[in-house]
């Protein structure tokens, strides 16, 4: 069976490039795990409490996209799993394409 190809809705922001992320808080290992709806989907050891899964999250994000985690703000869903994040310096093509360079893991779907 041919694998699908998704894309995630990565928009374009000031400076960068904008879009939605899932977090699961409380897992096993932290992990860019896929997408589920139009969001990618990550797992966080960190507990979501006084910012920790958030500050685990930039953590991530940075070290998978190649960009320092001074250039990745959250720009709503602060206290929520669902988040709107931005990455300052990179284009939604540059997202989508590090994003797609991670073993492959965003093109199933992967709903719970």
């Amino acid at each position: 069976m041919p694998v699908r190809e998704f894309k995630f809705n990565i928009t374009h922001a000031e400076g960068g490039a904008a879009f939605r992320v899932r977090v699961v808080p409380r897992a096993s290992k932290n992990e860019i795990s896929g997408r589920q709806g139009d969001a990618v989907k990550v797992r966080l050891t960190a507990p979501p409490v006084e910012g920790a899964a958030n500050q685990a999250l930039l953590e991530l994000l940075a070290e998978q996209l190649g960009v320092r985690k001074s250039q990745i703000e959250i720009l709503s869903g602060h206290s929520s799993r669902d988040k709107m994040v931005c990455v300052v310096g990179l284009t939604p093509g540059q997202v989508e394409a590090r994003l797609a360079a991670l073993g492959g893991r965003g093109s199933q779907p992967d709903e719970e």
